[in-house]
């Protein structure tokens, strides 16, 4: 019978399965998870259900012992991913824990269900498939079914059960947890290349969190006027335009500076080590900035947001929680995008004004504190 995962003990070597995102941000903030299930855990089989866009730091993270791609397109995926959890079942033995750390995606709830754990941590279908299993009681289990995790009351609603409401001590708290106080790095590779002293990323999935060309192409005539080399990191250009809200403005920063196009020329992996390499990175609210942090490179994330934290991006639960990164500070605030609870696109409000009040000064004065 599938339980909800209440915190109790598993045995001397229990069988842990982790369902992943394919989102890059998403993978990188389960990575305290994984340090943490190792720690109290040390001879548990740790499994990782993940992406094959995150499939090389997957298989360079210690803490996991085995790994598989649940979003292959290959012909005939679903009958691989059959024929492997059988398989992994007899090396490894049933599954005793399953923690969804993608619970808003349906195939993962199915998975959590599909793959028979005897308990379950996250969104998951009930043993016959038909309905969602139920939350729990206890608020590392109930906290799931809350919708606002970004607010400031969320602390306020949940008394001192939580010291943050950051999305990495959250999926800590699911399996019962404690954050890890020093987190493990993100593996990283070196590129090909040699890498310029700062890199930036100027693109995003959501249109809201983007910085107008007019900020970037201020930072970039002063890093030219003090000596320093900038590299444009991203996918390769057709997939920027197609996913990440492109349009014009990367071909506009390339065309008006001495701005190095590195687009589509990393793995992920290679990316990373390319973020440690640098001196420096500034990046929208993307991917990248959670890759440069957690590789413990200098990093600013570029938000519309204002002092207290309201604006473009859900940053109380998504922006890391590193020393090594800080933000800027829009001088507006603007809810539109909070009320709608970050599902918009575009900018709901008649003009952009919470990132065009986001003066290129912010990061110019960062820079210098950074790269002089």
């Amino acid at each position: 019978m599938l339980e909800r995962y209440d915190g109790r003990e598993l045995g001397p070597e229990p069988h842990i399965v982790l369902l992943g995102s394919s989102k890059v941000g998403n993978f990188v903030v389960t990575v305290p998870l994984l340090q943490a299930l190792r720690q109290r855990f040390p001879q548990a089989q740790i499994d990782f259900w993940g992406s094959e866009s995150t499939a090389d730091f997957e298989n360079a993270l210690e803490p996991i012992n085995w790994r598989i791609s649940w979003d292959s397109p290959d012909h005939g995926h679903f009958q691989h991913l059959a024929e492997s959890a059988h398989i992994r079942s007899k090396e490894a033995g049933p599954v005793e824990l399953l923690i969804n750390c993608d619970g808003f995606n349906p195939l993962t709830q199915v998975l959590a269900s599909w793959l028979r754990p005897k308990f379950v941590a996250g969104a998951s279908l009930g043993a016959n498939g038909r309905a969602a299993l139920p939350w729990g009681e206890h608020p590392y289990q109930r906290f799931l079914e809350d919708p606002d995790w970004d607010s400031p009351d969320f602390l306020t609603r949940y008394g001192d059960l939580f010291s943050t409401n950051s999305i990495g001590e959250l999926l800590c708290r699911l399996a019962f947890l404690e954050p890890p106080a020093n987190p493990i790095r993100l593996p990283s590779r070196d590129p090909s290349f040699a890498v310029p002293d700062l890199l930036i990323h100027a693109t995003t999935t959501r249109a809201a969190k983007i910085w107008p060309v007019a900020g970037w192409l201020e930072v970039l005539r002063w890093c030219e006027l003090k000596g320093f080399s900038v590299g444009l990191v991203g996918s390769p250009p057709r997939r920027q335009q197609e996913e990440y809200h492109a349009g014009g403005l990367e071909d506009e920063l390339l065309a008006c500076s001495q701005l190095i196009d590195l687009r589509g020329r990393t793995s992920l992996i290679e990316l990373a080590g390319a973020c440690r390499r640098a001196r420096a990175v500034v990046s929208v609210d993307a991917g990248p900035l959670h890759i440069a942090a957690a590789v413990g490179t200098p990093t600013l994330a570029v938000v519309g947001n204002d002092a207290n934290g309201l604006g473009a991006s859900p940053i109380r639960l998504w922006l890391p929680r590193l020393p090594n990164c800080q933000r800027t500070v829009a001088n507006v605030s603007c809810d539109g995008c909070d009320a709608l609870r970050f599902r918009n696109d575009e900018c709901v409000k008649d003009n952009h004004e919470c990132m065009e009040s986001v003066g290129p000064h912010q990061v110019v004065d960062w820079l210098e504190k950074i790269l002089d």
